[in-house]
């Protein structure tokens, strides 16, 4: 995860908006860390769980600076809803209140904004983006007399990751022929 994070950041521009999501333990945050690794970020990438958004200085394979916004958006929307307000209001008011809801609509030439469990946003935030599914596998290894398998994730295995250009600047996105 770790490499193709990597490999990610090297067709990345600024102003790009990445999504990833999948269920807990996928590898997110190992992405990210590896995203990091490709823009030269020094800092420790984190889970940003409990800050809900860090901001991180780092460098394009160009050589010019890069600043990216890594995102946790796990503990975002809420189930407390002003009267009539709808579930992507409830997010909308959260993000701008935490002052990212400026950069997620219009980031800047040298951002990156990247965010995890972004997908319960993804419509109203950004119409141009790569979204970025992780999937781990099952757990298919007989446990018992019977031979049935528990059918739980698990962190064993090859996971599957897949690849959703969103809007015209992602149409050339293409992670195997490095090109977009």
């Amino acid at each position: 995860m770790r490499e193709l994070g990597k490999q990610v950041a090297h067709l990345t521009h600024g102003g790009d908006v990445i999504l990833l999501s999948g269920p807990l333990g996928a590898g997110k945050t190992t992405f990210a860390q590896g995203f990091g690794a490709g823009l030269n970020i020094s800092e420790p990438i984190v889970s940003p769980t409990f800050t809900i958004a860090r901001e991180l200085k780092g460098q394009f394979p160009s050589g010019n600076s890069a600043h990216l916004i890594h995102v946790d958006a796990y503990r975002l929307g809420g189930n407390a809803y002003a009267p009539g307000q709808n579930a992507i209001e409830r997010l909308l008011d959260e993000l701008e209140s935490l002052g990212l809801d400026e950069e997620l609509e219009d980031p800047s030439d040298n951002t990156i904004i990247l965010m995890e469990w972004g997908e319960q946003m993804a419509a109203a935030l950004a119409p141009e983006r790569l979204e970025i599914h992780i999937d781990r596998p099952l757990n298919t290894v007989s446990t018992d007399e019977t031979s049935r398998a528990d059918n739980e994730l698990t962190s064993n295995g090859t996971r599957t990751v897949t690849f959703i250009p969103v809007g015209a600047s992602w149409q050339t996105f293409d992670i195997i022929r490095n090109n977009r």
